[in-house]
């Protein structure tokens, strides 16, 4: 799925995303895959698991960040 993240609260390490097809969704920041300094705003692309965003990333920047936080890669 994508979507957007419309919040996120740093001191909680809480946020939501909000789809294309204007559902929302609450994520824990361990779910993001790749970094970004500053989440709200960003585009991002995600699995839904038991209803809840998992393996979140990140659209924006390149290819390196955007999958450099996943565990065994290069």
């Amino acid at each position: 799925m994508q979507g957007e993240i419309t919040k996120y609260r740093d001191d909680l390490g809480f946020g939501v995303i909000m789809t294309d097809d204007g559902r929302r969704y609450r994520f824990a920041r361990k779910q993001v895959v790749s970094a970004a300094a500053d989440l709200v705003g960003q585009e991002v692309d995600f699995i839904l698991s038991a209803n809840q965003p998992a393996e979140i990333i990140v659209m924006s920047g390149s290819p390196w960040t955007a999958f450099g936080g996943i565990a065994g890669g290069p």
